[in-house]
């Protein structure tokens, strides 16, 4: 799922909250960007950052409540796209990786680690 933030400190803060809580196997944080976007009768222009996150469909309805909770703006971009392949340990990882329960510190315990 890809969502947007107005500056890279709430795409990181988000996406380090998301992974803490397994919503999210993974936050990559992309920017910034350029949008040129309709909002409120007339176009707009901003600077914004991607935070784009792993996880399941069946995680993806909590993860998508979780980040209208979080996001600062009023209408934030959740988009969901398919995975039509992958290599399957890599998607085995995201499984497990959203799969627990959220570390007792909030944090992620170990970032990067390969599922065996």
């Amino acid at each position: 799922m890809t969502t947007t933030l107005p500056d890279q400190a709430a795409a990181d803060r988000l996406g380090a909250t998301l992974v803490a809580e397994r919503l999210a196997a993974c936050a990559q944080v992309v920017g910034p960007v350029s949008s040129t976007y309709w909002w409120e009768g007339r176009v707009e222009r901003s600077s914004e950052w991607y935070c784009h996150l792993k996880t399941t469909l069946a995680r993806l309805p909590q993860l998508q409540q979780r980040v209208r909770e979080l996001h600062p703006y009023q209408l934030p971009e959740l988009v969901a796209l398919p995975v039509i392949d992958g290599d399957q340990g890599y998607l085995r990882w995201i499984a497990e990786s959203v799969g627990g329960a959220p570390t007792p510190d909030g944090e992620p315990s170990e970032p990067g680690r390969a599922v065996r």
